[in-house]
């Protein structure tokens, strides 16, 4: 039997993450929660949990670290296309969660990572080729030279097979500063379709001034994406397609995990995209699956599709002109 095509294929670093429990301290804790976290990764299980057909491609360490990760996306519904090695190493990371005045903190282990040796010769094509999606994000070129090259060089091969191409910015000052971040990914718009961006890293990386919808307007006439997504937090989401500018508001939420909410909008956004729904409606479904996630510990949005549309019932704040 063929192999079903899959609606979306990502690609990324996938870590562990291990984090004391809540009011503890990683320099005095006895326990660490062991739990798995990626950007791309946590896109894949939030829109594989909402029906889509998921596929993670990446590289691991051949270990019982690097099998945990595997088993951790095949247990969402995502299915793992993975490069195995046994010369490099599991990146993990520290998270201690913040209690006011006490911020989060975060130390990243990722050295001599298995994912930033990967090379697009060794990387199987062919989900992606066959794929309705391709998404990727910014911390993935972050992360070494040779994956500033692989990560353009799956670009391409989804632009030449007509598979849409979304690309989260998420910009990372724990891995490079604005400007070498700017000059790494400017040439690879030329081969995005969808792009997604925090307002916040729009202003600080690629240097643009004015409101969410000035941002959009100003990306998609540079550059010419199909489509423009500017995240604000709370104050939820604009989306430029078309010409046409959309807003979409957040969903009240009671707070108990931040980590991984945009990926959890852009996971549940890209879902209802596959499945036919217009702008707007997915658009609605990213920010109610973004409100799930922050009620989650850990970076995963483990949700329902039946929570998804409890939470968009709510009054929401869309608007569209």
């Amino acid at each position: 039997m063929d192999a079903v095509a899959p609606d979306l294929v990502t690609f990324g670093e996938t870590m562990l993450r291990l984090s004391p429990p809540r009011g503890s301290r990683l320099e005095t804790t006895e326990t660490l929660r062991f739990s798995t976290a990626g950007a791309e990764s946590n896109v894949a299980i939030a829109a594989s949990r909402l029906g889509a057909e998921s596929t993670w491609l990446s590289k691991l360490p051949d270990s019982a670290l690097g099998r945990r990760v595997v088993t951790d996306l095949r247990r969402h519904g995502v299915t793992p296309e993975v490069v195995w090695t046994d010369q490099h190493r599991q990146g993990t990371y520290y998270l201690e969660h913040d209690s006011a005045p006490r911020g989060t903190a975060v130390i990243y282990d990722r050295n001599d990572a298995a994912v930033a040796t990967a090379t697009p010769g060794e990387l199987p094509t062919e989900p992606i080729e066959n794929a309705s999606y391709y998404y990727t994000s910014g911390i993935t070129p972050a992360l070494s030279d040779q994956l500033r090259e692989t990560t353009q060089a799956l670009l391409k091969t989804a632009q030449s097979a007509g598979t849409t191409t979304v690309f989260d910015l998420n910009y990372r000052t724990k891995l490079w500063d604005p400007e070498e971040a700017r000059r790494v990914l400017e040439p690879l718009f030329s081969h995005i379709d969808v792009l997604v961006v925090a307002a916040r890293d729009a202003r600080t990386v690629l240097g643009l001034d004015g409101d969410a919808s000035a941002i959009a307007t100003a990306l998609a006439d540079e550059h010419g994406f199909e489509t423009v997504l500017v995240t604000r937090g709370d104050e939820g989401v604009v989306a430029l397609s078309d010409g046409r500018v959309s807003e979409q508001g957040a969903f009240e939420t009671e707070t108990f995990d931040p980590i991984g909410t945009g990926d959890a909008f852009v996971g549940g956004y890209l879902a209802a995209r596959i499945r036919g729904d217009e702008l707007a409606s997915a658009l609605e479904q990213g920010a109610a699956t973004a409100a799930l996630k922050r009620t989650l510990d850990g970076d995963l949005a483990v949700v329902t599709q039946e929570e998804v549309d409890a939470v968009r019932e709510q009054s929401s704040s869309g608007i569209s002109r």
